[in-house]
Protein backbone atom coordinates (compact mmCIF):
# COMPACT_ATOMS: atom_id res chain seq x y z
CA UNK A 1 0.00 0.00 0.00
CA UNK A 2 1.39 3.69 -1.09
CA UNK A 3 1.46 5.70 1.64
CA UNK A 4 2.44 8.73 -1.10
CA UNK A 5 0.60 12.30 -0.48
CA UNK A 6 -2.18 13.40 -2.69
CA UNK A 7 -2.06 17.29 -2.74
CA UNK A 8 -4.09 19.28 -4.59
CA UNK A 9 -4.48 23.21 -4.95
CA UNK A 10 -1.78 22.82 -1.66
CA UNK A 11 -3.54 21.15 0.51
CA UNK A 12 -3.27 17.06 1.20
CA UNK A 13 -6.06 14.83 1.00
CA UNK A 14 -5.73 12.19 2.88
CA UNK A 15 -6.72 8.31 2.66
CA UNK A 16 -10.47 7.94 2.92
CA UNK A 17 -10.69 11.99 3.20
CA UNK A 18 -13.11 14.12 0.92
CA UNK A 19 -12.73 18.21 0.16
CA UNK A 20 -14.57 21.07 -1.62
CA UNK A 21 -11.75 22.93 -2.43
CA UNK A 22 -12.01 26.86 -4.22
CA UNK A 23 -9.84 28.20 -6.95
CA UNK A 24 -10.01 32.04 -7.50
CA UNK A 25 -10.70 32.93 -11.03
CA UNK A 26 -10.61 36.69 -10.69
CA UNK A 27 -11.20 39.13 -7.87
CA UNK A 28 -14.19 41.35 -9.18
CA UNK A 29 -14.33 45.20 -9.18
CA UNK A 30 -16.97 45.09 -6.43
CA UNK A 31 -14.25 43.24 -3.93
CA UNK A 32 -15.95 40.14 -4.44
CA UNK A 33 -13.77 37.25 -5.67
CA UNK A 34 -15.35 34.71 -8.08
CA UNK A 35 -14.25 31.20 -7.51
CA UNK A 36 -14.49 27.58 -8.98
CA UNK A 37 -15.53 24.71 -6.46
CA UNK A 38 -13.04 22.02 -6.98
CA UNK A 39 -14.59 18.85 -4.74
CA UNK A 40 -12.26 16.15 -4.29
CA UNK A 41 -13.51 11.76 -3.21
CA UNK A 42 -10.11 10.18 -2.35
CA UNK A 43 -10.79 6.36 -1.56
CA UNK A 44 -8.82 4.48 1.71
CA UNK A 45 -7.11 2.16 -1.12
CA UNK A 46 -4.64 3.36 -4.00
CA UNK A 47 -6.12 3.19 -7.56
CA UNK A 48 -5.79 6.15 -10.47
CA UNK A 49 -7.03 9.43 -10.27
CA UNK A 50 -10.14 10.39 -12.04
CA UNK A 51 -10.92 14.20 -13.23
CA UNK A 52 -14.72 15.01 -14.27
CA UNK A 53 -15.05 18.30 -15.82
CA UNK A 54 -18.30 20.12 -16.83
CA UNK A 55 -19.11 23.73 -18.12
CA UNK A 56 -15.89 24.34 -20.11
CA UNK A 57 -18.01 26.56 -22.44
CA UNK A 58 -20.45 28.63 -20.13
CA UNK A 59 -23.70 27.81 -21.92
CA UNK A 60 -23.00 23.79 -21.89
CA UNK A 61 -25.18 22.85 -19.55
CA UNK A 62 -25.52 19.31 -20.20
CA UNK A 63 -21.77 18.98 -19.14
CA UNK A 64 -22.87 20.36 -15.94
CA UNK A 65 -25.90 18.48 -15.67
CA UNK A 66 -23.88 15.26 -16.10
CA UNK A 67 -20.92 15.71 -13.26
CA UNK A 68 -23.82 16.98 -10.93
CA UNK A 69 -25.93 13.93 -11.17
CA UNK A 70 -22.88 12.02 -11.12
CA UNK A 71 -22.03 13.78 -7.54
CA UNK A 72 -25.95 13.71 -6.23
CA UNK A 73 -25.72 10.15 -6.92
CA UNK A 74 -22.94 9.24 -5.01
CA UNK A 75 -20.78 7.98 -7.82
CA UNK A 76 -18.07 10.07 -7.32
CA UNK A 77 -17.10 8.03 -4.40
CA UNK A 78 -14.62 5.77 -5.15
CA UNK A 79 -13.44 2.21 -3.83
CA UNK A 80 -10.18 2.96 -4.69
CA UNK A 81 -8.31 5.60 -6.21
CA UNK A 82 -9.31 9.34 -6.19
CA UNK A 83 -12.11 11.33 -7.91
CA UNK A 84 -11.73 15.19 -8.99
CA UNK A 85 -15.14 16.83 -10.19
CA UNK A 86 -15.18 20.45 -11.42
CA UNK A 87 -18.84 20.66 -12.46
CA UNK A 88 -18.54 24.07 -13.15
CA UNK A 89 -14.92 25.25 -15.20
CA UNK A 90 -15.66 28.28 -16.67
CA UNK A 91 -17.79 30.00 -13.64
CA UNK A 92 -18.15 33.35 -15.56
CA UNK A 93 -19.47 32.04 -18.66
CA UNK A 94 -22.15 29.83 -16.80
CA UNK A 95 -23.21 33.00 -14.90
CA UNK A 96 -23.45 34.86 -18.00
CA UNK A 97 -24.78 32.31 -19.50
CA UNK A 98 -22.49 32.43 -22.85
CA UNK A 99 -19.34 30.62 -24.14
CA UNK A 100 -16.88 32.68 -23.58
CA UNK A 101 -14.65 34.20 -20.62
CA UNK A 102 -15.30 37.72 -20.11
CA UNK A 103 -12.01 39.07 -22.05
CA UNK A 104 -14.53 37.09 -25.13
CA UNK A 105 -11.91 34.48 -25.65
CA UNK A 106 -12.44 31.03 -26.03
CA UNK A 107 -11.21 29.09 -23.03
CA UNK A 108 -10.74 26.34 -24.71
CA UNK A 109 -8.40 27.86 -26.90
CA UNK A 110 -6.23 28.82 -24.24
CA UNK A 111 -4.06 26.28 -22.88
CA UNK A 112 -1.66 25.90 -21.66
CA UNK A 113 -2.31 29.02 -20.72
CA UNK A 114 0.00 32.07 -19.56
CA UNK A 115 0.57 33.23 -15.62
CA UNK A 116 0.59 37.21 -17.10
CA UNK A 117 -1.36 36.68 -20.10
CA UNK A 118 -4.96 37.35 -20.53
CA UNK A 119 -7.59 36.62 -17.68
CA UNK A 120 -8.42 33.49 -19.63
CA UNK A 121 -4.82 32.43 -20.03
CA UNK A 122 -3.87 32.89 -16.31
CA UNK A 123 -6.82 30.86 -15.48
CA UNK A 124 -6.00 28.22 -17.82
CA UNK A 125 -2.09 28.19 -16.38
CA UNK A 126 -3.61 28.08 -13.10
CA UNK A 127 -5.27 24.23 -14.00
CA UNK A 128 -2.13 23.36 -16.29
CA UNK A 129 -0.50 23.79 -13.19
CA UNK A 130 -1.85 22.80 -10.58
CA UNK A 131 -4.76 20.03 -11.11
CA UNK A 132 -4.18 18.48 -15.22
CA UNK A 133 -0.64 17.14 -14.00
CA UNK A 134 -2.49 15.02 -11.21
CA UNK A 135 -5.42 13.23 -13.39
CA UNK A 136 -4.51 9.82 -14.77
CA UNK A 137 -7.69 9.73 -16.73
CA UNK A 138 -10.38 12.68 -17.57
CA UNK A 139 -13.75 12.63 -18.88
CA UNK A 140 -14.58 16.53 -20.85
CA UNK A 141 -18.73 16.84 -21.03
CA UNK A 142 -19.19 19.54 -23.76
CA UNK A 143 -22.36 19.76 -26.03
CA UNK A 144 -23.25 21.22 -29.37
CA UNK A 145 -22.87 25.09 -29.98
CA UNK A 146 -24.91 27.62 -31.26
CA UNK A 147 -28.34 25.57 -32.40
CA UNK A 148 -26.48 22.32 -33.39
CA UNK A 149 -27.77 18.88 -31.32
CA UNK A 150 -24.63 16.67 -30.84
CA UNK A 151 -26.36 12.87 -30.31
CA UNK A 152 -24.13 11.39 -27.87
CA UNK A 153 -20.69 10.42 -28.86
CA UNK A 154 -17.26 10.30 -27.03
CA UNK A 155 -14.55 11.78 -29.72
CA UNK A 156 -10.65 10.67 -29.86
CA UNK A 157 -8.06 10.19 -31.83
CA UNK A 158 -8.47 6.22 -32.81
CA UNK A 159 -4.49 5.77 -33.20
CA UNK A 160 -4.78 5.92 -29.89
CA UNK A 161 -5.00 2.41 -28.71
CA UNK A 162 -5.95 3.14 -25.21
CA UNK A 163 -8.40 6.23 -25.38
CA UNK A 164 -10.02 3.79 -28.37
CA UNK A 165 -10.79 1.21 -25.61
CA UNK A 166 -11.60 3.41 -23.15
CA UNK A 167 -14.32 5.07 -25.22
CA UNK A 168 -15.72 1.37 -26.45
CA UNK A 169 -15.90 0.90 -22.29
CA UNK A 170 -17.66 4.26 -22.12
CA UNK A 171 -20.34 2.93 -24.51
CA UNK A 172 -22.20 6.39 -25.95
CA UNK A 173 -23.54 5.63 -28.97
CA UNK A 174 -21.24 6.85 -31.92
CA UNK A 175 -17.27 7.11 -30.92
CA UNK A 176 -15.83 9.81 -33.54
CA UNK A 177 -12.58 9.86 -34.63
CA UNK A 178 -11.41 13.88 -33.95
CA UNK A 179 -8.16 15.01 -34.42
CA UNK A 180 -6.53 17.42 -31.27
CA UNK A 181 -7.70 20.62 -31.42
CA UNK A 182 -4.48 23.47 -30.63
CA UNK A 183 -4.45 25.13 -27.40
CA UNK A 184 -7.91 23.44 -26.28
CA UNK A 185 -7.71 21.78 -22.75
CA UNK A 186 -7.76 17.68 -24.62
CA UNK A 187 -4.50 19.15 -26.38
CA UNK A 188 -3.20 19.51 -23.53
CA UNK A 189 -3.85 16.88 -21.45
CA UNK A 190 -2.79 14.61 -24.37
CA UNK A 191 0.77 16.57 -24.47
CA UNK A 192 1.26 16.03 -20.91
CA UNK A 193 0.53 12.00 -21.52
CA UNK A 194 -2.95 11.55 -20.01
CA UNK A 195 -5.77 9.49 -21.18
CA UNK A 196 -8.40 11.94 -22.17
CA UNK A 197 -12.22 11.39 -23.38
CA UNK A 198 -14.34 14.60 -24.87
CA UNK A 199 -17.93 13.42 -24.58
CA UNK A 200 -20.62 15.94 -27.14
CA UNK A 201 -24.30 15.42 -25.91
CA UNK A 202 -27.53 17.76 -26.69
CA UNK A 203 -26.69 21.80 -27.77
CA UNK A 204 -25.89 24.55 -25.32
CA UNK A 205 -28.69 26.17 -22.85
CA UNK A 206 -30.83 22.84 -22.81
CA UNK A 207 -30.73 19.73 -20.71
CA UNK A 208 -31.32 16.46 -22.40
CA UNK A 209 -31.92 13.53 -19.73
CA UNK A 210 -31.33 11.07 -22.63
CA UNK A 211 -27.92 12.69 -22.76
CA UNK A 212 -27.51 13.11 -19.51
CA UNK A 213 -28.04 9.48 -18.59
CA UNK A 214 -25.54 8.45 -21.09
CA UNK A 215 -22.73 10.96 -19.37
CA UNK A 216 -23.04 9.24 -16.23
CA UNK A 217 -23.75 5.68 -16.90
CA UNK A 218 -20.78 5.80 -19.26
CA UNK A 219 -18.65 7.11 -16.55
CA UNK A 220 -19.53 4.77 -13.98
CA UNK A 221 -18.55 2.57 -16.87
CA UNK A 222 -15.01 3.69 -16.77
CA UNK A 223 -15.13 3.97 -13.21
CA UNK A 224 -15.71 0.10 -13.11
CA UNK A 225 -13.50 -0.68 -15.51
CA UNK A 226 -10.70 1.73 -13.99
CA UNK A 227 -12.24 -0.96 -10.65
CA UNK A 228 -13.14 2.47 -9.04
CA UNK A 229 -16.12 1.31 -8.28
CA UNK A 230 -17.81 -2.23 -7.94
CA UNK A 231 -19.85 -4.00 -10.54
CA UNK A 232 -19.40 -4.82 -14.06
CA UNK A 233 -19.40 -2.34 -17.12
CA UNK A 234 -23.25 -2.38 -18.97
CA UNK A 235 -23.60 -1.26 -22.54
CA UNK A 236 -26.90 -1.04 -24.46
CA UNK A 237 -25.21 -1.38 -27.77
CA UNK A 238 -21.99 -1.46 -29.64
CA UNK A 239 -20.82 1.91 -30.51
CA UNK A 240 -21.04 3.18 -33.67
CA UNK A 241 -17.15 3.79 -34.90
CA UNK A 242 -17.12 6.90 -37.09
CA UNK A 243 -13.34 6.90 -38.72
CA UNK A 244 -14.28 10.14 -40.69
CA UNK A 245 -17.21 12.69 -40.74
CA UNK A 246 -18.23 16.18 -42.87
CA UNK A 247 -20.95 18.66 -42.41
CA UNK A 248 -24.05 18.47 -45.17
CA UNK A 249 -24.26 22.21 -45.54
CA UNK A 250 -27.54 23.96 -47.21
CA UNK A 251 -27.71 24.63 -50.76
CA UNK A 252 -29.85 27.07 -49.81
CA UNK A 253 -30.60 30.03 -47.28
CA UNK A 254 -34.38 29.39 -46.38
CA UNK A 255 -37.03 27.93 -43.89
CA UNK A 256 -34.78 24.60 -42.62
CA UNK A 257 -37.04 21.12 -41.66
CA UNK A 258 -35.20 18.45 -40.51
CA UNK A 259 -36.91 15.02 -41.71
CA UNK A 260 -35.10 12.69 -39.80
CA UNK A 261 -34.42 12.06 -36.54
CA UNK A 262 -31.10 12.93 -34.84
CA UNK A 263 -29.08 9.07 -34.35
CA UNK A 264 -30.84 7.98 -37.70
CA UNK A 265 -28.96 6.16 -40.18
CA UNK A 266 -30.20 6.84 -43.47
CA UNK A 267 -29.35 5.92 -47.49
CA UNK A 268 -28.52 7.10 -50.34
CA UNK A 269 -31.05 9.49 -51.59
CA UNK A 270 -33.09 9.93 -48.92
CA UNK A 271 -34.74 12.75 -48.61
CA UNK A 272 -33.51 14.09 -44.88
CA UNK A 273 -34.89 17.72 -45.12
CA UNK A 274 -36.37 20.55 -46.79
CA UNK A 275 -35.56 24.48 -47.27
CA UNK A 276 -38.25 26.80 -48.23
CA UNK A 277 -38.40 30.60 -48.30
CA UNK A 278 -41.42 32.05 -46.60
CA UNK A 279 -43.72 33.24 -49.62
CA UNK A 280 -44.03 29.71 -50.83
CA UNK A 281 -42.55 30.28 -54.13
CA UNK A 282 -39.96 27.40 -53.30
CA UNK A 283 -39.50 24.29 -51.63
CA UNK A 284 -35.94 22.40 -52.10
CA UNK A 285 -35.27 18.71 -50.85
CA UNK A 286 -32.42 17.67 -49.08
CA UNK A 287 -30.96 14.31 -49.72
CA UNK A 288 -28.37 11.74 -48.01
CA UNK A 289 -24.91 11.95 -50.35
CA UNK A 290 -24.25 8.56 -49.34
CA UNK A 291 -25.63 5.89 -46.70
CA UNK A 292 -24.31 7.81 -43.40
CA UNK A 293 -25.61 8.04 -39.62
CA UNK A 294 -26.04 11.08 -38.27
CA UNK A 295 -24.93 12.47 -35.37
CA UNK A 296 -24.92 16.36 -35.07
CA UNK A 297 -28.21 17.95 -36.42
CA UNK A 298 -29.01 21.84 -36.68
CA UNK A 299 -32.14 23.34 -35.20
CA UNK A 300 -31.86 26.43 -36.45
CA UNK A 301 -35.14 27.03 -38.01
CA UNK A 302 -33.81 29.40 -40.88
CA UNK A 303 -30.53 28.70 -42.08
CA UNK A 304 -28.07 30.51 -44.96
CA UNK A 305 -26.54 29.26 -47.41
CA UNK A 306 -23.25 26.82 -46.60
CA UNK A 307 -24.53 26.80 -43.58
CA UNK A 308 -23.51 23.25 -41.50
CA UNK A 309 -27.17 20.77 -41.61
CA UNK A 310 -26.29 17.85 -40.81
CA UNK A 311 -22.74 16.24 -39.24
CA UNK A 312 -22.27 12.62 -40.64
CA UNK A 313 -20.44 9.80 -41.01
CA UNK A 314 -18.46 9.87 -44.48
CA UNK A 315 -17.62 6.63 -45.00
Amino acid sequence: MSDKKFVILGQEIKKGESAILEVEVAKLHTRNSLSMPVIVERAKLDGPVLLLMGGVHGDETNGVAIVRDIIRKGIHKPKRGTVICIPVFNVFGYLNQRREFPDGRDLNRMFPGDAKGSLAGQFAHKFAKEIAPLADYILDFHTGGASRDNYPNVRVVMSQEKNLELAKVFGAPFIVNSKYIAKSIRDLLNKIGKTVLLFEGGKSLALDDFVIKTGVDGTLNVMRHLKMQSGKVKTRNKPVIIKKSKWIRAPYSGLFQSLVKNGSKVTKKTVIGRISDPYGEFEKEIRAPFDCYIFGLNTAPIVYKGGALYHVSAE
